[in-house]
């Protein structure tokens, strides 16, 4: 059966409707004796195996309940899901993308108390379930928790007799990206591919040096914008502004041969996978650990979880339960390991699932090696406020705008004075 997918017009449509009828948004819930309908916001769904995967195993368990995506565009997803909760929409089941988007939605009283969920799943199986901790109430159950790794294709390492990069470090990353570029125009090979999210150069060099990003002190953000300004003025790898202004797609770049590294988050894994088994690529790939500050450094990355949440205007909050229940428990983690999604749940058998990842030494390891998983953004009442800024301020380093040292200087007055006053 062909699973109906919602736009976003559609379900502010019906979500207008259902508000001219009611006297004030989720007032209501309806009979759930009879079958039920529940609507979950996802992005990119054609794109992202996960929701399918998991859809399909909860509604094979539980026949009474379809699923129905809301499907947002990615790179749209937070400001699209704000404005949804802000207009009084029902969608049922929330995607929560970054535990920032989460720490805003709970805060206003958007998101409905699941802390009876995570209890009988038991918090400690969960990885990543932390930042989802707020007064001691959870608004979210998380499925998913990843970390970011360096990508790399092995044939055009292998075709420059380059040796696959284990263990390296930020300035070896630099030169291997020097060495792999080959082409111009159309036929051009990036060493490396650089996504436009911010956190590919904050989250790491907080990640590595210590830094917090909710501090309003950023000097440690310095070496690694200019590492990664200076890898793409070199040409080396893509520009951030064409990056950004074309929307290009990091799966693109990496599965096409147009890039030869790329840092990117485990969820990645699926999918290549799924793009392997579809034709669509033929890519050989393999991952290896995040680059380091120093040679002979235990492995330190980044991460995030990814969780589930119910709309507190939804109609269905106990199927929508249901639903968070079996997506973050050892089922739904399976049923996503399968695939090659790196599942919070954590059990032998659901390792035993994982099987999407190349079987290769150095891939293996990568995966296993990391010592410490830093949050891609610390979670608090500020988390919201101080991300627009460092996003702001971030595209206008890349994009030549502002040089590093004042953008660093605007990025601490603009925290210190504008978010962290009393």
């Amino acid at each position: 059966m062909k699973r109906p997918i919602l736009t976003i017009s559609a379900i502010a449509a019906a979500a207008g409707l259902a508000l001219t009828g009611c006297s004030g948004a989720g007032s209501a819930q309806q009979d759930e004796d009879g079958p039920v309908t529940l609507s979950v916001s996802v992005w990119n769904y054609d794109q992202t195996p996960e929701f399918k995967a998991l859809f399909d195993a909860f509604e094979a368990e539980h026949p009474d309940i379809t699923i129905e995506p809301v499907d947002i565009l990615a790179d749209d997803y937070s400001d699209k899901v704000t404005t949804m909760l802000a207009g009084g929409d029902r969608t049922d089941v929330l995607t929560m993308k970054n535990v920032t988007d989460y720490a805003r939605y709970a805060n206003r009283g958007q998101l409905v108390d699941v802390g009876d969920v995570v209890d009988d799943i038991g918090a400690d199986k969960l990885a990543g379930i932390e930042p989802f901790a707020l007064d001691d109430t959870y608004y979210a159950a998380p499925y998913r928790q990843d970390f970011w790794l360096l990508y790399y294709n092995k044939a055009i390492f292998d075709a420059a007799g380059i040796e696959h990069p284990d263990n390296l470090t930020w300035d070896e990353y630099a030169d291997i990206a020097a060495k792999l570029t080959s082409g111009d125009g159309d036929s051009k090979v990036y060493g490396t591919y650089n996504h436009y999210w911010r956190s590919v150069v904050q989250s790491i060099a907080a990640a590595q040096t210590g830094g917090d990003l909710i501090s309003g002190d950023y000097g440690f953000m310095q070496d690694q914008y200019d590492l990664t300004l200076d890898l793409q003025e070199k040409g080396y790898a893509l520009d951030y502004g064409t990056a950004k202004t074309q929307q290009i797609s990091y799966r693109t770049m990496f599965e096409t041969g147009k890039a030869a590294m790329m840092p990117m988050g485990t969820w990645y894994i699926a999918g290549i996978a799924q793009s392997i088994e579809t034709g669509a690529t033929d890519v050989d790939w393999g991952v290896a650990q995040m680059p380091q500050l120093e040679s002979g450094e235990e492995t330190v990355t980044f991460g995030s979880p990814t969780a589930f949440a119910v709309n507190k205007n939804s109609t269905h909050q106990a199927a929508a339960k249901t639903f968070l229940e079996f997506a973050a428990s050892e089922a739904g983690a399976k049923a996503i390991a399968a695939i090659g999604v790196v599942p919070a749940y954590q059990s032998d058998d659901v390792t035993a699932a994982f099987t999407a990842l190349p079987t290769d030494d150095l891939s293996v390891k990568a995966f296993q090696e990391p010592k410490d998983v830093v949050l891609e953004m610390p979670v608090s009442e500020y988390s919201s406020d101080v991300s627009s800024i460092l996003d702001e301020e971030h595209d206008l380093i890349m994009v030549g705008e502002s040089d590093v040292d004042d953008a660093i200087t605007k990025m601490q007055d603009r925290v210190k004075n504008d978010v962290l006053v009393d």
